[in-house]
């Protein structure tokens, strides 16, 4: 059994598209080095830092949007119980509390291989709006957690409601 390495061209860098797709936004982003990209979002209620980070040598992208929020430490173990349920319903990515930030993440990583037309922008695209949609919608439960004396079952069953329409 001979194992193939389908790897994206040397000299193809996934990063070049999301530089093409945060452009295509007006979003103004830092490209640290070769396989690093940082960006500061306004979302609809807070800023959002999204990392995108290429690894060649597993020819996968980890994409990463931070809230501009950290969770109060009070409300730690209820962040972990609420982050198992969130994550339970996700279809892709999951949310990430790091303990020693305490700044909760939507994060996501892509395989490259395969990946046919590498210049074609939509799967970033996609990925970008799918997460900045994720985060949006949970932010009314991390907003809770990071403000709240200490946040109870209640209030996180509410907060974590699906609503329809906006007051």
């Amino acid at each position: 059994m001979s194992v193939q390495t389908n790897t994206i061209e040397k000299n193809t860098n996934p990063l070049d598209r999301i530089e093409d797709v945060l452009t295509g936004n007006n979003w103004a982003f830092n490209r640290m080095n070769n396989d690093e990209l940082i960006v500061q979002v306004k979302g609809k209620y807070c800023d959002y830092r999204l990392f995108f980070i290429w690894q060649e040598d597993m020819n996968a992208i980890q994409f990463c949007c931070q809230y501009d929020i950290t969770i109060a430490d009070r409300n730690m173990k209820a962040a972990s119980i609420t982050l198992m349920n969130i994550n339970e319903n996700l279809w892709m990515g999951h949310f990430d509390l790091p303990q020693d930030t305490k700044i909760p993440s939507f994060r996501h990583t892509c395989l490259m291989r395969g990946v046919e037309n590498i210049t074609n922008t939509d799967h970033f695209e996609d990925l970008v709006d799918i997460s900045m949609a994720q985060c949006e919608r949970y932010f009314a439960v991390f907003s809770l957690l990071a403000n709240t004396e200490i946040a109870n079952d209640q209030n996180l069953s509410l907060a974590l409601m699906d609503t329809i329409g906006e007051s």
